[in-house]
């Protein structure tokens, strides 16, 4: 507690700098959330904010390592450990929305229209259909890999059906897209990607499907060379009534509907 207090202190004390470094996942770049928020935040705060958009994975171990100032994450089990573990000190719901499987027009797995994801992805197996996996410890990627167990299927290794693109959701969108393979995509991505890919919507609804979005504050002690006060800043202003506003009407003029779900306030089961 001692030394929590005294890293508190020389932060306090530290001079502050107005740049703020946020890791957070591809998603909220790639859907173009980012672009809508983040100019609101630096012209009422002062602040600029730097973006370092990962998987979640890495965006974590950034946070962790104190590489960062605030993180943005979908990976609720993996923020829990390191919540649990002290390296973050405040762990807030933003927002939801879900992930779908996504695939070729022609469907040559035959998952259109079904919404047990558990189910479409053995099919997938034993069709042995092309897929491609973000490859990445991302968010997605480890929605993924927890489906894959619940289907109780290893997957293959790669060069067969089972692609790895090791890269961002907008870009393994295009790599399914070009090899007429299925993904899983979060929705706000898809539709903001939707217009530059044949890719459809097969399986959807299931609520294993569910994806959440954390803003995480690092833990002084941990990461003394940190911008506190800038971090802070940047998770209350997500978590903030006006922003909030801001999440619920995106995406509605271009899609005609809301691409995240706010969250603040909600109880979190997460």
């Amino acid at each position: 507690m001692i030394q929590l207090v005294v890293a508190m202190l020389l932060a306090a004390l530290a001079p502050q700098s107005r740049e703020v470094i946020l890791t957070t996942t591809t998603s909220t770049r790639d859907a173009g959330l980012l672009d809508t928020l983040i100019p609101v935040f630096e012209r009422r705060s002062g602040y600029h904010v730097t973006v370092i958009a990962v998987g979640s994975g890495q965006a974590l171990e950034l946070g962790r390592r104190g590489d960062a100032d605030v993180v943005l994450a979908h990976a609720p089990e993996a923020e829990r450990v390191l919540t649990d573990s002290g390296y973050f000190v405040n762990r807030r719901l933003v927002m939801h929305n879900d992930f779908l499987i996504v695939g070729p027009p022609g469907d040559p797995a035959g998952l259109r229209g079904m919404n047990d994801a558990v189910a479409a992805l053995r099919r997938l197996s034993e069709r042995a259909q092309p897929f491609v996996s973000r490859g990445d410890q991302s968010g997605t990627h480890k929605m993924e890999q927890k489906l894959w167990r619940l289907a109780k299927i290893q997957t293959p290794g790669v060069g067969s059906w089972y692609i790895e693109a090791g890269q961002g959701m907008g870009a393994t969108l295009q790599i399914a897209d070009e090899k007429h393979a299925y993904t899983i995509s979060d929705r706000a991505t898809y539709f903001a990607w939707r217009d530059k890919l044949q890719l459809v919507p097969m399986v959807q609804g299931d609520t294993l499907l569910y994806n959440v979005y954390h803003v995480l504050e690092l833990n002084p002690r941990n990461a003394p060379r940190i911008n506190v006060a800038g971090g802070k800043a940047f998770a209350d202003f997500l978590v903030a009534p006006a922003t909030q506003a801001l999440i619920a009407d995106f995406g509605k003029a271009k899609f005609g509907q809301s691409l995240f779900i706010p969250d603040a306030g909600k109880p979190d089961r997460w």
